[in-house]
């Protein structure tokens, strides 16, 4: 006889969660984490009121900076949905390229936040390898 599948919902406090899942959590100001998964990147984590922002800093790259650098990362933008590439311009003396994605807060599941984290590692592999093609 095949197994009868039923789907619970449990509610869990963010943090929780990712400390749960192995994740590393550092509680920073202005309702920022700091998430990081074994030797991944760390994950800055905004909580705003209805949405929630996944940051991965890249570094700086201005020193290697160039239209046709910018336009592959663009062009791999295609290739790391849902995760994006970008640059945060926050401190101009110091623009640093950026994986990002958000989500809504409404009716986020666990699933859904944990395929964030895959998704960034995927990206982060893929946008170093190109970086290290620019070098």
């Amino acid at each position: 006889m095949q197994d009868i599948i039923i789907k619970t919902q449990k509610h869990e406090e963010l943090n929780r969660l990712l400390v749960m899942n192995d994740i590393q959590v550092e509680e920073l100001d202005n309702d920022i984490i700091v998430a990081t998964r074994e030797t991944e990147l760390p994950v800055y984590i905004k909580k705003g009121e209805k949405d929630i922002y996944f940051e991965v800093d890249l570094g700086n790259i201005s020193s290697i900076a160039s239209e046709e650098l910018y336009f592959k990362l663009l062009d791999l933008n295609t290739e790391i949905l849902p995760v994006s590439l970008g640059v945060n311009n926050t401190n101009p003396e110091d623009p640093r390229l950026v994986l990002v994605e958000s989500r809504e807060t409404g009716d986020l599941c666990a699933d859904e936040v944990l395929s964030v984290f895959d998704a960034l590692e995927l990206a982060t592999d893929r946008a170093e390898e190109l970086l290290r093609q620019s070098m």
